[in-house]
């Protein structure tokens, strides 16, 4: 894709969806535009069905976590245009509890991605068909791709034998490898080899 082409676009977008569009940015040959959050259908669809755009495939839908941030989530939906042979990244902004409208209604697609955003993040879809984890199980306690989720999770889990049945407990890090002292591995190893003393001898040298 040349630049000329996504300014090109860019400027065109701007001037057909007017307010719809928050901003625009061109960074690294890639194209985002930002939307409010109540307006991404309404983009979506004019995106789909104009015969300028026809970014009539979408290929990802992906969260981003700033938990600094009063809209904490970014929804990126990224898009294809075969015809134009143009890609374009369409972003939207969250508050926690804040819903973003499922655009499953302009591609059928989007169902399983809305689901994986909604698993690893939280963020929620309204309108939604399914809106269920599809990625971690049931029982699966928060969002693991949130920046506060804890590298070791909240539980683990294991087959019962007698109960027939896997069963959750609360993490518990048992392995003694886990209480890091943060020493070099060489220190304390004393003499090894043949020759080991030399170097001892010097830096008794060097220290007096």
């Amino acid at each position: 894709m040349s630049v000329e082409a996504l300014k090109e676009l860019a400027s065109y977008l701007e001037g057909r969806l007017g307010e719809m569009v928050a901003g625009t940015r061109l960074a690294y040959g890639e194209l985002t535009m930002t939307v409010p959050t109540g307006k991404i259908v309404s983009v979506l669809t004019f995106l789909r069905d104009d015969i300028q755009c026809q970014f009539v495939a979408l290929t990802d839908i992906s969260g981003v976590d700033f938990p600094a941030r009063e809209k904490r989530f970014d929804v990126s939906y990224q898009l294809l245009s075969p015809r134009q042979n143009l890609r374009l990244r369409v972003k939207v902004m969250a508050g926690e509890r804040e819903p973003v409208p499922s655009v499953c209604s302009v591609y059928a697609g989007a169902d399983w991605y809305e689901r994986e955003v909604y698993d690893m993040y939280g963020v929620l879809f309204s309108g939604h068909p399914d809106l269920r984890r599809i990625l971690t199980d049931y029982g699966f306690e928060g969002h693991p791709l949130r920046k506060d989720f804890p590298t070791t999770g909240f539980v683990e889990c294991r087959y019962d034998n007698e109960l027939k049945r896997v069963v959750y407990e609360p993490v518990m890090l048992r392995q003694e490898m886990r209480d890091f002292d943060f020493l070099s591995p060489w220190e304390g190893m004393g003499e090894l080899l043949s020759g080991d003393e030399k170097a001892n001898v010097a830096e008794e040298k060097a220290g007096g």
